[in-house]
């Protein structure tokens, strides 16, 4: 399985790292079929509130890719928001692997 982190528009902190392949290994450990994951993580200029935006992209085989994208105040809260949206999708192909 592959992770790649990418920031865009700023310099990722280790500490945002962190957390974010902790939420990784922790969707990993509910859905082994994903394959890989993408995250963007962007700083949409210019500097307002909600100006921080997180993309999250599963790879599952058998399935078409699947993305969410979201914008808040942090980029935990924003990536913590994609992973949501993606439950429910992630879900459904859990099903049909059944």
């Amino acid at each position: 399985m592959e992770a790649n982190i990418k920031a865009i528009h700023f310099d990722i902190s280790d500490n945002l790292t962190a957390f974010v392949n902790k939420k990784i290994e922790k969707l990993l450990r509910r859905y082994e079929a994903i394959d890989g994951v993408d995250v963007n993580l962007r700083l949409i200029k210019p500097e307002t509130a909600m100006n921080k935006e997180a993309g999250v992209k599963l790879i599952v085989p058998g399935s078409p890719d699947l993305f969410a994208s979201k914008t808040a105040d942090t980029f935990e809260e924003a990536f913590d928001l994609a992973l949501e949206a993606l439950e429910k999708p992630l879900e459904k192909t859990k099903d049909k692997a059944k």
